[in-house]
């Protein structure tokens, strides 16, 4: 409809120099041309709801600025039909545009205003009432009004029924989480239940006899007591089977850290990536559960977010043990990001102050170094209690 615009403005004006390049009015018509040509190219590049499709939302409010462009487009467009009736056929793309720039309400009305500007200048060039004239204008713009209007409320339905499949998805999405939750909370309630509840009730009952029979019958109670330790020394042993199944599967299989970094890095690694792992110094023989958990899932976090965003070639992870602390760092190659990020935490999406909880839950700090084109080092450090 733009190009439409353009091109019967230009017919319409070679049209009117062919035949009246000596009138009176061609420096107005000519500078008239212009300045619509001009408002519509700067309405086109710097209108909103004018070079998009949609334009407004049904039963929105136009803005100002929108209303006082169309204002001027249309003033200026009627001043060309009145001194030059040629222009009229320029009314058809200002149908659309009137349409896509205004409410139904207020674009029919304009729609009908422009429709009988460009009848009026058709009767005149016609000089008398041609049917054909009365007709066909009426026509053109009932048809472009219905097909808007048609495509308008076809579009509204779309995008409603798109809002409502994803409104849809995320509540699924939400009630099979929730329903996961539920079923391990059920699982580990039931396998607590049959192993550790059943093992410490048959505890206290071996513990309570023995400790009747201990003067009347001291070898029965021995017995008890031994019976006793033995399933202690079982649930025990299902105690540490829970906390495996919940630590992460790289750390389950023994080898400490160092080993699950490895792990992790062969995993992360592709052709157009490589991990590597270093380590400085050795880490303690029985370092805690909850840090060497804490670290891996920081590698992992950090290696994904390597891969997603930052175009890296190389990533190394190198794990320092100090006397007094542990420290990961992760270093990659990349594009790198602006640390500045919001002014309140440094820090952009979500990945960061997930790690700084963590951290924090353990004493732990972060520090993060990037710039854009120089690729990121991010270091986490966990104190320890010294050797």
């Amino acid at each position: 409809m733009h190009t439409a615009f353009f091109v019967l403005l230009g017919a319409s004006l070679a049209r009117y120099l062919a035949r009246h390049a000596e009138g009176p009015h061609t420096p107005w018509i000519v500078a008239l041309s212009a300045l619509l040509a001009l408002l519509y190219v700067l309405g086109v590049l710097g209108v909103p709801g004018v070079s998009g499709v949609p334009g407004i939302a049904p039963g929105a409010r136009p803005t100002r600025r929108r209303t006082v462009w169309l204002g001027l487009v249309v003033a200026v467009w009627a001043l060309l039909v009145v001194l030059a009736p040629s222009f009229a056929w320029c009314a058809v793309p200002l149908f659309y545009t009137g349409l896509r720039t205004l409410p139904p309400r207020a674009a029919v009305p304009l729609v009908a205003l422009l429709t009988a500007l460009a009848v009026g200048a058709q009767l005149s060039l016609a000089g008398w009432p041609d049917p054909n004239v009365l007709l066909a204008p009426p026509a053109v713009a009932a048809v472009a009004t219905t097909v808007h209007v048609v495509m308008q409320r076809q579009a509204a339905r779309r995008d409603a029924l798109i809002a409502d499949l994803v409104r849809t998805r995320r509540d699924l999405a939400e009630t099979e989480r929730r329903e996961g939750t539920l079923a391990e909370r059920e699982r580990l309630a039931r396998e607590i239940h049959d192993t550790l509840a059943q093992g410490l009730s048959s505890q206290r009952m071996l513990l309570q006899a023995a400790d009747r029979l201990w003067k009347t019958a001291p070898d029965t109670a021995r017995d008890h007591v031994r019976t006793a330790a033995s399933i202690a020394e079982s649930s025990l042993a299902e105690a540490r089977r829970f906390v495996h199944d919940l630590t992460p599967a790289d750390l389950a299989g023994g080898g400490g850290l160092p080993r699950a970094l490895r792990a992790v890095a062969e995993r992360e690694s592709t052709p157009a990536l490589t991990v590597r792992v270093l380590t400085d110094g050795t880490p303690p023989a029985a370092l805690p559960a909850a840090v060497e958990s804490a670290l891996l899932r920081i590698a992992q976090g950090a290696l994904a977010n390597v891969r997603e965003h930052a175009d890296a070639t190389t990533a190394t992870l190198t794990l320092t043990c100090l006397d007094d602390q542990i420290v990961l760092d992760v270093t990659d190659d990349g594009r790198g990001f602006d640390t500045a990020g919001t002014p309140d935490t440094g820090e952009r999406g979500h990945g960061l102050p997930a790690v700084r909880a963590r951290l924090r839950q353990l004493g732990g700090t972060l520090t993060v170094e990037s710039a854009p084109g120089e690729g990121t080092a991010l270091s986490a450090a966990i104190p320890l209690e010294p050797r």
